[in-house]
């Protein structure tokens, strides 16, 4: 049933990520809109919005998208250097100026702009947007969600690698419900099936987390992890490459426990779709702090959750009982 949807989904991302990721290299300062909310918003986000949205509705028409773009900012006078800055990227790339052009750039990046419903897609152009302006790890971050469940999650990590890896192309990491988590490799065209880690020593796990104190707790994560006899030093990095990495094995915990300063925040859907199925795809398992599914199904954030735990089956009772005791649930 989601096949065709799925192959869609992938080609859409894997057309934007060589183009973001030239962007990241060659970005400057002076390429970056502050939206109301404080976060930063580049070239890379339109772009990527644009290119996949347009995609989509072409081959999927029926399926609406929400996305976490809008082109209002670029209307803006004060950022005409940008827009022409994306133009010029856009009309230099022969496959992406068959799809986007100057006539159809706003209409394009403004297809993310629906509602959620029974079928949507949900996407975020360049998740951890942070971590892509330090030149680190970001994702292209795409899900289908059908009844306020996942059922495809699609990752593209430009530049992801692994031990001893020599793939410049980044990664593709994709889940279908029922069908298991996939690690396709730009560089040599090869997919493989991966899976969580079977590791059942504490000592042993290994946790991931951001960079950025906002996105959760990283003192009380660190008495979790103490608390748990975990005494391998984390992870960290932006986006949901962090789901990526739980499903691959490369980690065993990626907690975002609510900020006290900042106690009414909901996650959006687009920041947890992709990466939640392709966890649980690959053996995993994720809940809010409370124990509880995440709800895709009630508009733009996850109002009926709090907070994320992303783990193996071998921790999660350890896990969420230790939750429990720090956070007094």
């Amino acid at each position: 049933m989601y096949s065709k949807r799925l192959e869609i989904g992938i080609e859409a991302v894997k057309i934007a990520m060589p183009l973001v990721k030239k962007i990241q290299k060659e970005l400057s300062g002076k390429e970056t809109i502050t939206k109301l909310d404080k976060s930063p918003v580049t070239i890379a986000d339109f772009s990527s919005q644009a290119i996949i949205c347009r995609i989509l509705n072409e081959q999927l028409p029926d399926i609406p998208i929400v996305g976490e773009e809008d082109s209002k900012a670029l209307n803006n006078k004060e950022n005409i250097s940008i827009l022409e800055k994306i133009y010029s990227y856009i009309e230099k790339e022969d496959d992406i100026s068959k799809i986007l052009s100057r006539d159809n750039l706003f209409e394009s990046i403004d297809l993310g702009g629906a509602s959620s419903s029974e079928l949507f897609w949900t996407l975020d152009p360049i998740d951890g947007t942070k971590g892509f302006l330090r030149g680190e790890q970001f994702v292209i971050a795409l899900g289908l969600i059908e009844n306020g469940n996942v059922k495809i999650g699609i990752l593209g990590c430009p530049n992801l690698k692994f031990k001893n890896d020599i793939n410049d192309s980044g990664y593709i990491i994709y889940a279908v419900k029922g069908e298991g988590t996939s690690l396709y490799n730009l560089s040599s065209g090869k997919r493989k099936q991966i899976e969580v880690s079977k590791k059942s020593k504490p000592s042993d796990m290994r946790f991931i987390q951001s960079y950025e104190s906002a996105h959760g707790n990283l003192k009380l994560q660190k008495k979790i992890a103490d608390e748990l006899g975990i005494t391998i030093p984390s992870l960290q990095m932006d986006s949901q490459v962090k789901y990526g990495l739980v499903a691959s094995g490369e980690a065993e915990i990626y907690l975002r426990i609510p900020n006290k300063n900042n106690p009414d925040y909901k996650e959006k859907i687009w920041d947890h779709a992709a990466g939640s199925i392709i966890v649980e795809e690959a053996g995993g398992i994720v809940t809010d702090i409370n124990g509880e599914k995440l709800d895709f199904g009630k508009g733009e954030t996850l109002k009926e959750n709090s907070g994320i735990i992303a783990t193996t089956p071998l921790i999660a009772q350890s896990l969420k009982h230790t939750v429990e005791k720090l956070l007094e649930i």
